[in-house]
């Protein structure tokens, strides 16, 4: 039977992923046949289906759709009597007795991302390990590495822990004193891993909310940062971690190291009820059992209160004039709390940024048994785009194209336009390894060998090309690209705490850092980049050719893998953007193992 149907093709489904409510959708099928054409429609949650009937026109069935209320709806095809089809490989119209369903992402009237968010490029930055200016003094508790240039501690102690203790000193003078080179980058927004007062260097383990930790530095000069940023069209986004507090904290108070009366010391503490305990007080929930993270409970009212109320943490810090916030595990965060964390951020600026750590496909997201509303309008604006860092690095790894088309193709049919353009789109975070050490592809299984081993040369220098290979990806696709910092330079280092070595400043991969200058370069010169619509041109095992197009602009992507040489042909003159604009005309030869970026217009 051949039909065809495929939600990425406007011909089929008018309007790609999401759509908004009240939106008229129109649904076309292609192909003969006799037999009349079901639209099988169920909305998540809820029991039964309708089965809609398809009008026959000349070339197949067609369908106008209306759906008023926001929420997730899943969709197949049933022909006849029997026989059904669901959503393939690539999207495209698939029969079979067990089929995977199509769906439809319907977000609330008026959702909209932050436009200036879109076409920028973000700079992640693990605030102990950026750069250190100027003397930096620890508590007597934690201690201060001699040299910049050592390695994390990485070993337990007698009683079986990592303490987290250690420091190295990056603070936001150092940030300050290097603007200049982030601005080579054309970084438009800054993204800091947790700044709040804390025990350990990671700042996972939040002490007070209302402090910035004193070894990072001072209100006052994080102040200057945020304006001094804004001068040069920068912004900053904060971490927001909500879900727990430190054991060394004002609000748990275990260590007795805080003034006020905290939940651990006295069920009479105005704490206590944030905190589940088991039995009180040694025995408590903690966020995934570890148990300097107790972990606190987000429907109460008090501690709502703090964090999203009338001059709570969100209010206090967005007066800086903050880009928005990164929420740490929002999995783990109710969606009504996620909804008053939106409301104080974007009461503070409407424009501001609520992006969400969601390591899976966020549209459909299951998360502890409930199915998640992240994109319904009402809670994040976007996510970390973990799907696509897994997928490029298969691709570049192993040279075959179709996870990386497939996830492509699950991202623009699930998620909403808005949402796809906001993608806080990754090689590497503060939580994995480094992009250089995952393309190397040397395992090593124990912290012990993670801290010695090194990529050889000959290792090295293959693994360089595949990061500079994944590098063109990030940049080019839809969403914002992240350089996780060092990545650029070519750092090394495998899992926490090896991914979070000091920015090695004195060992500069400056090919390296040639290739994301240009690329940055490219990005920020090109509109294309920003919200443009991606189409894939051409595709085989080993090799992909893809568009971004916004009026008469136009940017072509070629990846290729694999050991064949391929022939593109077209009408017109398209510059070779990370070759000195070199010139071509109607006709570009793709070689194998190659990448490149044409486009109409030279920068």
């Amino acid at each position: 039977m051949n039909i065809y149907y495929n939600p990425l093709d406007v011909r089929c489904k008018s309007t790609i992923g999401g759509i908004e409510q009240n939106q008229k959708l129109h649904i076309r099928v292609y192909g003969k046949c006799t037999e009349p054409c079901l639209f099988v429609l169920h909305k998540d949650g809820q029991s039964g289906a309708q089965y809609l009937h398809m009008d026959t026109v000349a070339d197949g069935w067609s369908l106008l759709l209306n759906l008023q209320e926001p929420g997730l709806y899943f969709y197949h095809f049933q022909f006849g009597e029997q026989r059904v089809a669901g959503c393939g490989k690539f999207r495209n119209l698939e029969f079979s007795e067990s089929i995977t369903e199509y769906q439809i992402l319907v977000y609330r009237k008026g959702f909209r991302t932050p436009d200036w968010f879109k076409g920028g490029i973000m700079y992640q930055i693990f605030p102990d390990r950026f750069y250190k200016s100027g003397e930096v003094s620890v508590a007597p508790e934690k201690w201060l590495h001699q040299s910049w240039n050592e390695a994390p501690e990485y070993r337990m102690n007698a009683e079986g822990k990592v303490l987290n203790n250690d420091f190295f000193g990056g603070n936001i003078r150092g940030i300050l004193e290097k603007l200049d080179y982030l601005q080579s980058l054309h970084v438009t927004v800054i993204y800091l891993n947790p700044i709040f007062r804390s025990f350990s260097n990671h700042r996972y383990d939040t002490g007070n909310f209302m402090e910035i930790d004193p070894t990072f530095g001072t209100e006052e000069e994080f102040a200057e940062l945020v304006e001094e940023c804004r001068r040069r069209g920068m912004r900053v986004m904060l971490d927001g971690v909500f879900n727990h507090t430190g054991d060394d904290s004002l609000y748990f108070n275990k260590y007795g190291r805080y003034n006020e009366l905290g939940a651990y010391q006295s069920k009479n503490s105005k704490y206590y009820a944030w905190y589940s305990f088991i039995k009180f007080p040694n025995k408590y929930h903690a966020w995934w059992g570890i148990d300097n993270l107790p972990a606190v409970n987000e429907e109460n009212p008090s501690y709502a209160a703090y964090i999203t109320g009338e001059g709570g943490v969100i209010q206090y810090w967005m007066q800086y004039g903050l880009g928005g916030f990164r929420l740490d595990v929002a999995d783990e965060l109710p969606d009504d709390f996620i909804e008053k964390i939106r409301s104080a951020v974007k009461s503070s600026d409407p424009d501001a940024l609520v992006l969400g750590e969601v390591w899976e496909d966020a549209s459909n997201k299951i998360a502890y048994s409930k199915r998640r509303q992240y994109f319904w309008g009402n809670e994040l604006d976007s996510v970390m785009n973990y799907p696509l860092k897994d997928a490029i690095i298969q691709f570049i790894t192993s040279g075959n194209t179709t996870t990386f088309r497939q996830t492509i193709a699950m991202l623009r049919d699930n998620y909403p336009k808005t949402v796809l353009d906001s993608l806080m789109n990754i090689l590497g975070t503060h939580d994995t390894a480094r992009i250089l050490t995952a393309m190397g592809g040397v395992h090593a299984y124990t912290k012990d060998e993670m801290s010695r081993i090194k990529l050889d040369e000959a290792t090295r220098k293959k693994a360089v090309e595949r990061v500079k290979a994944a590098a063109v990806l990030l940049f080019t696709l839809f969403g914002v690209p992240c350089i996780y910092y060092g990545d650029e330079i070519g750092m090394e280092g495998y899992s926490d705490p090896f991914c979070r070595f000091p920015f090695d400043w004195d060992h500069i991969d400056a090919d390296m850092l040639a290739h994301y200058r240009r690329l940055s370069h490219i990005r920020a010169s090109l509109s294309v980049f920003r919200d443009s619509e991606y189409a894939e041109l051409f595709a085989d095992e080993n090799c992909v050719v893809y568009e971004r197009r916004k009026g008469k602009e136009v940017a072509v992507v070629v990846m290729n893998c694999g050991h064949n040489r391929y022939d593109m042909k077209y009408r017109g003159k398209l510059f070779d953007l990370l070759h000195a604009d070199a010139e071509y005309r109607d006709h570009f030869a793709i070689l194998p193992h190659s990448y490149a970026i044409l486009s109409n217009k030279a920068v």
